[in-house]
């Protein structure tokens, strides 16, 4: 046992002296090497001297040399370029990114249902039309536009995100008109007050084209009204800052948006023609009665005349004045108070072509010898028009003379126009809002 103590000792103290040989080798024998990794540039060497940094106090520093520097500093030139060149990219994708301009349109009169859903096309949540707030969203042209409509649309209640605002109003009575002018008072406090600073005006003007009390609020006069769409034939059209409007179709009586199926097109229908409507004393009426009576026309035509205005339609009345619509090759539109009427823009929804009846109605709408019915007439609309209900027959007997290829070719053309004609209105609408409010060209 002590043998083999002396024997480990021995081992211990050979291993011990011969790593202190080796030891002593290396200090004072060999060459001195340095790892290129940690070596350290001294101070006061050549390379140190031009490596060597003021630091802030201004004494001299030492770095520790990285071998991987150049190409860490290539590297990072390299990601700067890439970040350089993508920061252009997206200010370039910015700059050409066509910019969006908001408008909100409030609807307070049942044509801003035909704007919204006829012309612009626009949806509305929810679809039910007794709905007390009902609002959509859609954007034409560089437009986003915002509709709001219903009995819960109130001054005030409406949240503005944007400054620039149309309202639709109606001035055909004096007690619309009272209740217009509370809308326009209201939009001018927000105009004084900075939060709107753009406004347009859709009026349903008065059948006689008696709209003086709007005027005061037309910027053109010292208001704020930058623009103003007019319904009927107004010698205020100017088409610079106030232009004409369609009345379009019965949508407070909730005459629907129309869409017709190829086979309702091309199928032969079984009248000639219609008139559905509120009989007036001494009026154009009573002569197109007389008139089809006289002749034995009634057997072709499907009619129903009624002696008071109702301004409601029960589901029944208005199922009927439709499928009247549907089911005729023509539909008579005699004057009324104005001669333009829902009548011609329900007919042509149903590619029933208007038999219109051209003369001037008492009032002040005529814009030179195109009235009545300018904007119709400008646009190419495809009507029959007559001066004198007794020129009535002779059209008929050329209906009789068709045949139904015929038909449903003109038929056709008819529905191409209205759905041309609305697309116009849209662009129209939109440039002038682009063009007035934002400048655009």
């Amino acid at each position: 046992m002590r043998f083999l103590r002396r024997k480990i000792a021995i081992i211990v103290v050979l291993a011990y002296a011969i790593f202190s040989l080796y030891a002593a080798y290396n200090v004072f024998f060999n060459k001195r090497v340095i790892s290129r990794v940690h070596r350290v540039v001294k101070k006061g060497s050549a390379i140190g001297k031009t490596m060597n940094h003021l630091t802030d106090n201004g004494r001299a520093g030492e770095e520790e040399w990285n071998p991987w520097e150049e190409d860490e500093r290539a590297h990072s030139l390299t990601l700067q370029k890439r970040r350089d060149a993508f920061r252009s990219y997206q200010d370039h994708a910015v700059k050409n990114r066509p910019k969006t301009y908001k408008v909100q349109i409030w609807g307070k009169a049942a044509i801003g249902l035909y704007l919204w859903e006829h012309i612009l096309e626009g949806p509305l949540n929810p679809p039910d039309k007794s709905s007390q707030w009902r609002e959509g969203e859609i954007q034409s042209g560089k437009i986003n536009f915002s509709f709001y409509t219903g009995p819960a649309v109130v001054q005030g209640h409406v949240s503005l995100d944007t400054d620039s605002v149309v309202l639709v109003l109606n001035g055909r009575e004096q007690q619309k008109i009272s209740y217009s002018i509370q809308w326009l008072q209201h939009v001018q406090g927000l105009v004084q007050m900075r939060s709107v600073s753009r406004v347009a005006v859709v009026l349903l003007g008065n059948e006689q084209c008696s709209n003086d009390w709007i005027g005061p609020y037309l910027k053109r006069h010292g208001g704020f009204v930058d623009l103003l769409f007019l319904v009927y034939d107004s010698p205020w059209v100017n088409d610079k800052d106030i232009f004409q409007w369609p009345l379009g179709v019965a949508t407070y009586r909730h005459f629907p948006v129309v869409t017709l199926s190829g086979q309702m097109v091309k199928t032969a229908r079984p009248y000639l023609c219609n008139f559905l409507g509120t009989m007036y004393k001494n009026s154009s009426r009573e002569t197109l009665m007389g008139v089809l009576k006289q002749n034995g026309i009634e057997k072709d035509c499907l009619m129903h005349v009624r002696d008071k205005w109702l301004p409601q339609e029960t589901a029944d009345t208005s199922r009927q004045y439709q499928m009247a619509l549907a089911q005729s090759d023509l539909t008579l539109c005699p004057v009324g108070v104005n001669t333009e009427c829902y009548r011609i823009y329900e007919a042509c929804a149903y590619g029933s072509v208007p038999v219109v009846e051209d003369v001037l109605t008492p009032g002040a709408c005529a814009v030179g010898n195109r009235s009545p019915l300018r904007l119709l007439k400008d646009a190419g609309a495809p009507f029959i028009f007559l001066k004198d209900w007794r020129e009535l027959p002779a059209i008929l007997e050329r209906e009789k003379e068709m045949n139904q290829k015929e038909k449903t070719e003109r038929r056709m053309r008819l529905l191409e126009w209205y759905s041309g004609f609305r697309q116009q209105m849209k662009e129209k609408f939109t440039e002038v809002l682009e063009d007035v409010f934002f400048k655009i060209t």
